[in-house]
């Protein structure tokens, strides 16, 4: 899928504060992440340059500013699970529902297999309506409900697990 004007480049950096902001409006949400906030700047620097060489963190640009962040990070410390992936991707309020969240996830199925990746996963919280949509379009497929995952605010909640393997067709 192709945004105009969209730009999808690995982060920097000066993105750091950028990416802690749309973190934050997500969190502010509810419904994305089990994550806390506020992610500073420096924080978000941090996270950065702790990152291994297969977690890498993209932004989209759209006229110099960026709009969204999307990552891939290992799944499991497990070396028999080495070629797996969780994907995140998050953009900015005024930016979605424009295909910049189909376009971030589509680069990371592009980019999966140049960090040794096979198979991405989500775990996307059921209330999540537009995540859920966004990984159905991307071709991924829900395998099942983990129930009381984590807690949030004090809650348990539930996360759906989706999947989408790189090299066999999902109905193999």
């Amino acid at each position: 899928m192709s945004v105009t004007g969209l730009a999808i480049r690995r982060a920097e950096p000066v993105d750091a504060a950028t990416i802690g902001e749309i973190y934050d409006e997500a969190i502010a949400g509810g419904s994305a992440t089990f994550a806390t906030g506020p992610h500073t700047a420096e924080e978000r620097r941090g996270w950065l340059a702790g990152r291994a060489a297969t977690a890498p963190v993209f932004v989209a640009e759209d006229a110099g500013h960026v709009i969204a962040w999307s990552a891939l990070a290992p799944f499991s410390h497990r070396s028999w699970y080495s070629g797996v992936a969780e994907y995140t991707v998050y953009v900015v309020g005024p930016a979605r529902g424009r295909g910049v969240g189909r376009a971030m996830l589509e680069h990371l199925v592009l980019e999966a297999p140049a960090f040794g990746y096979w198979k991405l996963v989500g775990l996307i919280f059921p209330e999540n309506a537009a995540g859920l949509a966004l990984a159905a379009s991307g071709g991924f497929r829900a395998v099942g409900r983990l129930t009381a995952h984590g807690r949030l605010s004090g809650e348990w909640r539930d996360v759906m697990l989706l999947e989408r393997h790189l090299e066999v067709s999902a109905h193999a």
